[in-house]
């Protein structure tokens, strides 16, 4: 191409971009009036309606500064704990100096003065921790994921029919999250209509140095890489997103319709999987759930939660950790219906498990968490763990 009429060319493409660029917004919003909103609590936060005493059996994820600040949010005294492994014992010292630190398990589990007890121990044994907890008379609060394999749930749910103790799963991507929460209330308010499925997007990175999310700038410890120890992915962090899907949709019933696993970039870790996704279809409604620990140093935090929730009437998205780049905040959450686009801004927004959950123990309710629900999340990840195909993509 000669000198001038590649001049002219480029001439007529920057010409061509200008108008597109010029036409683009007025087509893109068509005439939908989009609307800022900030989301805050109509009256001051009460005070905690209820006290109790609970102690720490296991803190081998990080996961229990959250699970403990829940707890104490809500009016519970941390008062004893144990922990199996000399690092994350320290760093919990440093955190709670005046907590009494026991030598064994047995001394929480027999302890008659305490109420609640919560665990973030390895996850294969998360679950007989909590059936010896229950079976001497007090609740339990697990991390996720609660359960790893049928046998342990249906322990687990014959101990809950023995004991009528309650088997909490802290499930803190929507539990702690205070857009997903809303997202919650706009649901039940029938802002959306009826669900018909959710989409969770949830990617994790392995190392950060920010935060109790786990990774922290040592690394991940041995069992973190170990299926038979961590759950799988599907169970593991797979279980935060369909403990979503079921309370958003209102599935008492569900099935796997299909599931995958992989393990794309750690060959030194053969039995890891850093990839899976799974397809659900539930009595209210279906799901569809994408995890994977492949989120770049750039983002920032630890991954771009993504929840996404289509109703007959119109849908909601929440950004729960940042909204990529245009701010660092989290806790956005978006609403589209047939009057409106919204965006609201839920940080100013309380956070009820915490309170709620004391208020079940001390009146044996189920309100921060339907034990029926937190029960069928675990079964359901679980039958996907080990349902799923093994998949090898080529280079």
């Amino acid at each position: 191409m000669s000198s001038t009429p590649r001049r002219d060319f480029l001439k007529n493409a920057s010409l061509l971009g200008s108008f597109a660029m010029m036409g683009a917004p007025s087509f893109a919003a068509g005439n939908m009036p989009i609307v800022e909103e900030t989301h805050a609590p109509q009256q001051p936060e009460a005070a905690p309606q209820h006290k109790i005493k609970f102690a720490v059996c296991g803190m081998s994820h990080d996961h229990i500064y959250g699970m403990i600040g829940a707890i104490q949010h809500g009016g519970g005294e941390l008062v004893m704990a144990w922990g199996g492994e000399e690092d994350k014992l320290a760093n919990f010292k440093k955190r709670f100096p005046d907590v009494k630190i026991v030598p064994t398990q047995k001394e929480i589990i027999e302890s008659s003065d305490i109420q609640l007890v919560m665990s973030s121990q390895i996850a294969n044994e998360r679950a007989g921790i909590g059936v010896q907890v229950m079976k001497h008379g007090k609740d339990y609060l697990s991390d996720k994921p609660g359960i790893t394999t049928l046998e342990q749930l249906a322990e687990v749910r014959k101990t809950i029919a023995e004991t009528k103790r309650i088997y909490a799963i802290m499930y803190s991507e929507r539990l702690e999250v205070k857009a997903a929460v809303y997202a919650g209330e706009l649901v039940k308010q029938g802002a959306i209509g009826k669900v018909i499925q959710t989409i969770n997007i949830a990617p994790h990175q392995i190392v950060q140095g920010h935060g109790d999310a786990g990774g922290g700038s040592g690394g991940r410890p041995d069992w973190f890489w170990v299926p038979e120890q961590y759950g799988g992915i599907l169970c593991d962090i797979g279980s935060h997103q369909v403990d979503q899907f079921l309370f958003y949709t209102g599935c008492t019933e569900a099935e796997v319709v299909a599931s995958q696993i992989a393990n794309v970039r750690h060959p030194k870790r053969p039995k890891f999987q850093d990839f899976g996704d799974m397809m659900l279809r539930g009595n209210k409604g279906f799901g569809y759930v994408r995890l994977d620990w492949f989120t770049p140093d750039g983002l920032g935090t630890w991954g771009d939660g993504r929840l996404f929730i289509l109703g007959t009437d119109g849908y909601i998205e929440v950004r729960k950790y940042t909204n990529v780049a245009v701010s660092k905040q989290g806790n956005n959450l978006f609403i589209v219906d047939n009057k409106q686009a919204r965006y609201i801004d839920c940080n100013a927004m309380p956070l009820p498990f915490g309170p709620q959950f004391v208020s079940d123990i001390v009146n044996r309710t189920h309100t921060a968490q339907d034990q029926a629900q937190c029960l069928l999340a675990a079964e359901l990840v679980i039958k996907a763990q080990k349902g799923a195909k093994f998949v090898t993509i080529q280079e």
